[in-house]
């Protein structure tokens, strides 16, 4: 049983068209219309393609083979069978060359007729479904090719993360990176400010001169207080974002925290001109930007940190270095002070010494000698 396929049969001779329409295809179930001439024809094919048209070759007017030709000039994929009288088989097969699909040579019983419209509509419905299938393959196609490309974009990021040491240079390729993931038009990086709630602008693409001329300044867009409020991803697209500042720059945005040990720090956001939703696949790519933005960020800190720890390790070995000098400049002068009363006792003493006594000093004074000596020449290495 048909399925309500619609069909077109272009006939002036209205015994062909009884048969054809009454006797075999409308109790089918087959929505049949008709058309007596091939302009009424081609007209009524423009407007409406039917699933299948039978077509008379000898016809008042245009021929049948006219027909398909201005079928074909116009774009019309209908499928045409032709009807022809016994003896034209040359012109039958010069209307399969202008694009007929099959011929009924006329007079027929009704069960070909039947036979014929429904092996051409069963190849019509494969050739459709070959069609979609060929369309879902490519929109597979597509989309594969687009999250390698992401993938790939995601990756790249991951080593600029290790390799880039300039924050500011890091965040542009974070950005053009959240773009491409995005297809946006613009992208932005928001910084809270160390002492305060508010975000600073710290880098853009694309964004408008009134825009623009905010970074290194708190940037007002209606909605990052959201979600630096909330710490969620917030996409938003159509009339609902219409009534905050940012609809000014697209119909779609996308704004992502950027998160230190749960705290947002900053905002990753991405506006399209087009309304159409940001999907949940790019925002995990986003999210995932926005992770990297973080990781540069903790580096960041980690290496402050360490300079300030190295500072601070340079200025305690300095001022170790300098207690240390001066307790050897002390010992010294000590050394010095005592060898000096030593040396009088043992050139200018009033009493005479014992040879036991006067050895026993000399004894002495040879080892503070040594001891200036020593002091004098050790030096405090440096760490």
């Amino acid at each position: 049983m048909a399925t309500g396929e619609r069909i077109l049969l272009v006939e002036s001779d209205p015994d062909i068209v009884d048969l054809i329409v009454r006797q075999s295809l409308q109790p089918l179930g087959y929505r049949v219309g008709t058309a007596g001439d091939a302009a009424s024809a081609i007209k009524l094919s423009i407007q409406t393609p039917p699933d299948l048209i039978l077509a008379n070759l000898n016809l008042p007017g245009l021929s049948g083979k006219d027909m398909l030709a201005a079928l074909s000039a116009q774009g019309v994929k209908s499928p045409v069978i032709v009807i022809a009288e016994k003896g034209q088989e040359t012109d039958a097969i010069q209307a399969f060359r202008l694009g007929a699909s099959d011929v009924i040579f006329w007079p027929v019983r009704d069960a070909e007729v039947v036979s014929i419209v429904e092996r051409a509509l069963r190849q019509t419905q494969q050739t459709r479904e070959r069609q979609k299938l060929d369309r879902q393959l490519s929109a597979m196609n597509t989309e594969l090719q687009r999250r390698l490309r992401d993938l790939t974009t995601l990756l790249s990021t991951a080593k600029a993360v290790i390799s880039i040491t300039d924050q500011r240079l890091l965040f542009d390729r974070i950005l053009e990176s959240a773009m491409q993931v995005a297809e946006a038009d613009y992208c932005w990086l928001t910084l809270r400010e160390e002492k305060g709630n508010a975000y600073l602008l710290r880098a853009h693409r694309n964004l408008p001169e009134a825009w623009a001329k905010k970074l290194n300044q708190p940037l007002d867009d209606g909605i990052s207080s959201l979600v630096g409020f909330s710490g969620e991803s917030l996409v938003m697209n159509g009339s609902p974002l219409q009534k905050f500042k940012i609809a000014t720059l697209g119909k779609s945005v996308g704004v992502i925290p950027i998160k230190i040990q749960g705290e947002v720090i900053g905002l990753l956001m991405v506006a399209r001109k087009v309304d159409r939703e940001i999907a949940r696949d790019s925002q995990t790519m986003l999210e995932a930007m926005a992770d990297f933005a973080s990781i540069s960020l903790v580096n960041a800190r980690l290496f402050r940190a360490l300079e300030h720890s190295a500072e601070t390790a340079r200025t305690n070995e300095k001022q170790r270095h300098a207690a240390l000098e001066q307790v050897r400049s002390n010992i010294r002068n000590e050394i010095q002070a005592a060898g000096y009363p030593l040396n009088l006792v043992l050139t200018e003493s009033p009493g005479p010494l014992n040879p036991e006594q006067k050895k026993a000093l000399e004894q002495v004074q040879v080892a503070l000698q040594r001891l200036v000596s020593s002091s004098e020449k050790t030096t405090i290495p440096n760490r």
